[in-house]
């Protein structure tokens, strides 16, 4: 499906997932926010959530229940360690995998974190008519995925494609 040639503002959910983080000390989160609202997205609803599998699900079930949310930015929880575990909470909700996107955050943050960035498992996809991506925790992969991926992704202007021109044929069946 070919770009438009207007605007189309989204309706955008932010979670941030964190043992540690508050909304008032948040800036991955923030900068979601920021970020999403500059470019003329609209902020659908944001949330904090502790590294629990089942208050993520619970919390990304509304949202990708709700019609009026068009996406959800997760970020937080997609490591190693024993409390990371945003991968095994939201992916039994897709309905499609998005392989491509944690493919190329991984390339991209190659260039800026070396082989550091294999740990990542950031991670992308559908759930019902709701794209859903998956970010590390940090501010800067954050800025990575938006400014190198997300930004054009969610904008019908951008070219050959892009993911907003998809949404009217999403539910197809």
């Amino acid at each position: 499906m070919s770009a438009s040639n207007d605007f189309v503002p989204l309706s955008i959910a932010v979670l941030t997932v964190s043992d540690s983080r508050t909304l008032q000390n948040d800036t991955s989160g923030s900068y979601l926010v920021d970020v999403l609202e500059a470019e003329g997205h609209r902020l659908h609803a944001r949330e904090l959530v502790t590294d629990d599998r089942y208050r993520m699900r619970a919390v990304v079930s509304a949202w990708i229940a709700d019609p009026a949310c068009d996406g959800v930015l997760i970020t937080g929880g997609t490591g190693f360690t024993g409390r990371d575990s945003t991968p095994e909470a939201i992916a039994p909700l897709l309905d499609k995998q998005m392989p491509g996107f944690g493919e190329l955050f991984r390339a991209l943050s190659f260039e800026e974190i070396a082989t550091s960035s294999l740990q990542s498992r950031a991670f992308a996809g559908l759930a019902n008519a709701t794209f859903i991506f998956c970010l590390p925790g940090s501010t800067g992969a954050c800025r990575t995925a938006w400014e190198k991926l997300l930004r054009a992704q969610l904008d019908a202007r951008t070219k050959p494609c892009n993911l907003v021109g998809l949404r009217p044929r999403l539910l197809e069946s």
